[in-house]
């Protein structure tokens, strides 16, 4: 819970940089005048065969007649993002539209095409706009568009290419100093290790002045105390006076290793030095106490810190009902999620998980279902982790109008992995041999943007093939073609041996929970 929620936590670099800056909203006129100029440039971007030439794509803008706003070019490197687009195609579009007279790409155009590119390794282009961004507006790089370079050569890249890379950024930042070792020591939380974090902070402490922040940033990752006690001793060493954060990061990981008592001196030491315990350390207290088999303690722990002038949100009621999911006790579970109801807060997607897991691995269906009618009647939109838990329990009892249904909302409210889910979604249709439905479904994800997984398309290839539906599968086969180079059917066995579909869908849903 803890890591959810701080300042430095955690964060998929991937998510964390698109906020939009703040403009004034325009009128419904000018909303669908932008949204058409969008929706002109997607197209040519993914119906343009990636063998076609840069000039031949420069003429498609230009003839199009779209002013290539900033705010055009960031909504559509924000679809092409999500949508896996040809990274190439979006690299031309990226490169045209800069290259005009007076024109300068917002800090969010640029980071997302430096995060698409990296993306896809493609990290030449990487440093080469950033070359350019320095000659012409190096107000563009930013501490964030560090974080973002860093973290896609990390994924990839070794820990030593990672730390000589931050270096090369040298040249680009205005100052290398303790924020950009910041980032690089939350990029390697992230994407490497806490091992590989620590060492390259002891290597590169003596070259920066580490603060509050890098301690925090080093405290809030470790999974036994010995190492987050070392480290809060250096700290103390250094003269940097620990925060709430940092004290929260103890308190976490004691109660993460069953600790409690020394989670309780934690919180008795922050007092004697006027720092109150905020929710975010009691949620972390709820979540230990669940873990050593005492859920009703941890339930009594939402009373007692209102004493103290602290009250539970959200992530601290589902702490406390999770634990109750973990001793099968969903009666109690189900009242806490009205208590909390009763007073103003309402459930989220991952309360509404709690219950969906119990019920995956029970195999309860009816259960789920009810369940997920009266999320959506409370107006909470299901995650990815919710339609996998839901699709996958259809799959399993071959439940076919629920698994419709399910698909249905995603398309109209626009929740959820279509990737993810249609992977599982189009494998039961194939099943029970609907393969006018696996069209549909197949055409409706291609036209919100979303590029079915080559695996789905060979599911429905070869039942297509085995039906005579040659003109269909052409169509299909085209449809694929505009999210890259034209498929080819010796390219899924290829593909295949990179992407592990199941092992993506098994890390949302997770093993069963029980009681310790």
């Amino acid at each position: 819970m803890l890591q959810a929620r701080v300042s430095f936590s955690r964060i998929s670099t991937s998510l964390c940089f698109f906020s939009r800056r703040f403009t004034a909203a325009p009128n419904p006129d000018q909303n669908q005048n932008q949204n058409d100029a969008v929706e002109t440039v997607f197209r040519i971007i993914n119906s343009t065969s990636s063998s076609s030439s840069p000039s031949n794509l420069r003429q498609s803008f230009k003839s199009s007649g779209v002013f290539l706003s900033n705010e055009v070019i960031d909504e559509v490197l924000k679809r092409a993002r999500f949508s896996h687009a040809n990274p190439s195609q979006v690299l031309e579009l990226f490169r045209y539209a800069g290259a005009r007279k007076g024109f300068y790409h917002t800090p969010f155009s640029f980071d997302t095409m430096l995060y698409i590119l990296g993306r896809n390794r493609m990290f030449d282009h990487v440093w080469e706009l950033l070359i350019e961004a320095r000659k012409k507006d190096q107000s563009v790089i930013t501490q964030r568009t560090m974080m973002i370079v860093l973290a896609r050569i990390a994924k990839v890249c070794s820990v030593r290419k990672t730390v000589e890379s931050f270096k090369r950024l040298k040249k680009f930042v205005v100052k290398l100093d303790t924020d950009c070792f910041n980032a690089l020591l939350r990029t390697l939380c992230q994407e490497k290790s806490m091992t590989d974090a620590r060492n390259v902070y002891h290597g590169l402490k003596h070259n920066f002045r580490p603060n509050l922040q890098t301690f925090n940033i080093l405290l809030s990752g470790w999974k036994t105390p010995e190492d987050a006690e070392a480290f809060f001793k250096e700290m103390r060493e250094m003269g940097v006076e620990p925060d709430v954060v940092t004290y929260n990061c103890l308190v976490d990981v004691y109660c993460k290793g069953r600790e409690m008592e020394k989670a309780s001196k934690v919180l008795d030491e922050m007092r004697d030095r006027d720092l109150s315990p905020d929710v975010i350390t009691y949620t972390s207290i709820i979540g230990g106490l669940g873990l050593i088999g005492q859920p009703d303690k941890a339930r009594d722990v939402l009373k007692e810190m209102k004493e103290y002038g602290c009250y539970p949100d959200v992530p601290a009621y589902n702490a406390a009902i999770r634990n109750f999911c973990i001793a099968k006790r969903l009666g109690d579970a189900y009242h806490l999620v009205d208590e909390m109801e009763s007073k103003g807060l309402s459930p989220n997607a991952t309360t509404y998980n709690l219950f969906f897991r119990v019920f995956f691995w029970s195999n309860d269906l009816q259960s789920s279902w009810n369940m997920y009618r009266r999320m959506m009647a409370a107006g909470c939109l299901p995650n990815t982790q919710s339609c996998l838990f839901l699709i996958k329990l259809f799959k399993r009892q071959e439940k076919l109008e629920m698994a419709m249904q399910l698909w249905g909302d995603m398309v109209e409210k626009g929740f959820g992995s279509y990737t993810l889910v249609s992977d599982v979604f189009f494998d039961l249709l194939c099943d029970v041999g609907k393969l006018d439905e696996a069209e549909k479904c197949f055409l409706e994800m291609v036209e919100k943007g979303h590029k079915p997984s080559n695996v789905s398309f060979k599911r429905i290839k070869v039942l297509m093939e085995l039906a005579n539906r040659h003109e269909a599968l052409q169509n299909l086969t085209q449809k694929m073609a505009m999210f890259g180079k034209p498929f080819q059917s010796h390219e899924i066995t290829s593909n295949l041996r990179h992407i592990n579909t199941d092992q993506k869908i098994n890390d949302y849903l997770g093993k069963p929970v029980h009681q310790h």
